[in-house]
């Protein structure tokens, strides 16, 4: 008679990752908030590929067929929907995303409850015409600056909390930065990005996107030495480069929110 071995059962392995993720909060008219959405994809195309969006429903509140519609029309935008927030709705149908529960908004001083998200950033979401979809993060954080992708850009966090990088940004980078201001010594390039919670210093050209004061701080502020940028926001308020052209490409600028309107000023 003979015996088997028994098998050594192999442990599974869960480990614990945070991502970017990018929240969208439709507000009626509906075709009024799309038609808002189409004007930020014409100016930055592929801005949302390969990002995570949290579609945030609490404001709009749609009966199922209408989050399916919903969702079915940004998928025609190129706008993968990850998840769900709505209060009142423990799941939705399978063929939906999840509905996320127990949501928290990420901040410099660490998570907060969904209810406090406007005491942080001092606005309600989307409040008005012209604002960011929220550069917020997936609810749970932004990520780690070491996270951030800066190939041999090198990036180094000061004592201070400020990251600096030391090599040019180049086209594709994204860097993401929860704790503080962002220096860039060299130039950012076309098609990269830097999200920063606190203000954005670039020393050389910046032509891609650069988003300040990303978890609602309204003082922050975005300077370069020539400004060819995509397009530049602080607290979720922006402006595109065909917005700038003839009035500030091409010099040193500082942009900085005055009032409900990002202005974007030259430096002498």
């Amino acid at each position: 008679m003979t015996f088997a071995a028994p098998l050594e059962a192999k442990s599974i392995r869960f480990r614990a990752r945070s991502f970017v993720a990018f929240t969208l909060t439709p507000e009626a008219p509906l075709d009024v908030w799309l038609e808002g959405l189409d004007h930020w994809i014409g100016n930055s195309p592929g801005y949302f590929a390969g990002r995570p969006v949290v579609l945030d429903l609490n404001t709009l509140k749609p009966d199922v067929a209408a989050i399916e519609s919903l969702v079915g029309v940004l998928g025609h935008r190129g706008i993968r929907v990850y998840a769900i927030e709505l209060d009142g709705h423990a799941a939705l149908e399978p063929n939906l995303p999840p509905v996320l529960v127990g949501a928290k908004e990420a901040t410099t001083d660490g998570l907060l409850p969904r209810k406090a998200w406007e005491d942080v950033s001092g606005t309600s979401e989307g409040e008005a015409e012209g604002r960011a979809p929220e550069a917020g993060p997936d609810r749970d954080k932004i990520g780690k600056a070491g996270a951030s992708k800066a190939g041999d850009s090198e990036p180094q966090v000061e004592a201070s909390g400020t990251l600096m990088i030391k090599a040019p940004i180049r086209s594709g980078q994204a860097i993401v930065h929860p704790h503080g201001d962002v220096i860039v010594l060299g130039s950012v390039a076309s098609g990269s990005e830097i999200i920063a919670a606190g203000s954005i210093h670039v020393y050389g050209t910046l032509r891609g996107r650069a988003s300040a004061g990303a978890l609602g701080n309204r003082g922050a502020r975005i300077f370069c030495r020539k400004n060819e940028a995509e397009l530049l926001a602080v607290d979720g308020w922006y402006v595109t480069a065909e917005e700038m052209e003839g009035v500030s490409r091409g010099k040193p600028v500082q942009a900085f929110l005055d009032g409900d309107a990002l202005r974007v000023s030259t430096l002498s």
